[in-house]
């Protein structure tokens, strides 16, 4: 009996250990990412909420939101066209997403974002702009169009999400499921971000958003960095599961929306976002959509030019 115990504090004591080892270096290199990648633009408080923007160029504004797992850097080559053209560029990490907090005090659904996205805009100065939706952030568009329907001059997704049919997690997602869970969540995401299996899981995410496509050599290493860290980590995974409930209460309310609208789609893009895009254009008749041959996902990183093409036919219409 004493020989089973003291075997079981030996244990104990060894999954302690590397558990404090591995918070130490965890802990370390998010500050170290935080350090090789500091913020590159400036911030605003909404709500008490601090948000993290990039602002280029000056004239009509353009407001790019980022997808998931991503921040506003990803259309960071969108911005420099769009500033050299004459355009206003302003895009934002979204809630809890790069260096932007989010609420303490309510679910961060796509709703709550486009509201907070709304009151920095304001808070700025910069009214009736041209919405620039990727990925996970056509919901949010959308859900900013529905609330602020006179403070919109147009919209463009980006291969997007915006109905719950389709979605890679329809009915759920394991991993978010846990890493969203009290004290259980929190402590993996301290301890196992920056092990093999974290960076291993980070790896994968990156192909695939990617995929066929190449990852670019110079956004990998910034990605890696930013993407595994707790709070951006789990915002992502809420995101997920806030997607569907959204999807479910708003979608039957899109064939409302009368604001100039581009659809733009990759004809590779892998996440069935093409599907999507057919179906909102059925009920948005007046929309454009814009199948591109040979592309996939990540439209804003690997095809920033198709994006500017993108605004300039919304404009024009």
């Amino acid at each position: 009996m004493k020989r089973g115990l003291k075997n079981l504090i030996i244990i104990l004591s060894i999954v302690l250990f590397l558990a404090a080892g591995l918070f130490w270096y965890n802990q370390y290199e998010f500050r170290q990412a935080e350090v090789n990648f500091p913020p590159n633009g400036n911030f605003i408080t909404v709500e008490g909420t601090k948000l993290h923007y990039i602002r280029k160029g000056s004239g009509k504004p353009l407001v790019f939101l980022h997808g998931g797992v991503l921040t506003g850097n990803d259309f960071e080559k969108v911005m420099e066209i769009a500033a050299k053209q004459g355009y206003q560029a302003i895009s934002f990490d979204r809630p809890g997403y790069g260096y932007s907090e989010k609420p303490k005090n309510e679910e961060v659904t796509p709703i709550v974002q486009a509201r907070l996205i709304h009151g920095a805009l304001k808070k700025l100065g910069i009214g009736k702009p041209i919405l620039v939706g990727h990925s996970w952030s056509g919901i949010l568009v959308l859900s900013y169009a529905l609330s602020y329907p006179d403070e919109v001059s147009g919209i463009v997704t980006l291969g997007a999400v915006m109905y719950k049919e389709g979605y890679p997690a329809e009915n759920g997602d394991p991993i978010s499921a846990v890493v969203t869970t009290p004290i259980i969540g929190d402590a993996l995401l301290n301890t196992l971000l920056k092990s093999p299996l974290g960076t291993g899981l980070a790896k994968n995410i990156l192909k695939e958003t990617f995929a066929p496509e190449p990852v670019p050599s110079d956004y990998r290493k910034a990605a890696l960095a930013l993407w595994l860290r707790p709070t951006h980590f789990k915002a992502n995974r809420e995101d997920v599961l806030a997607f569907s409930p959204t999807a479910e209460k708003i979608s039957n309310r899109y064939k409302n929306i009368k604001h100039p609208m581009v659809i733009v789609v990759g004809n590779n893009d892998p996440f069935g976002t093409k599907e999507q895009a057919c179906r909102l254009q059925k009920y948005i008749p007046h929309a454009k959509l814009m199948v591109l041959p040979h592309v996939a996902h990540m439209i804003p990183q690997n095809h920033p030019k198709a994006v500017m093409d993108a605004i300039k036919t919304l404009i024009e219409k």
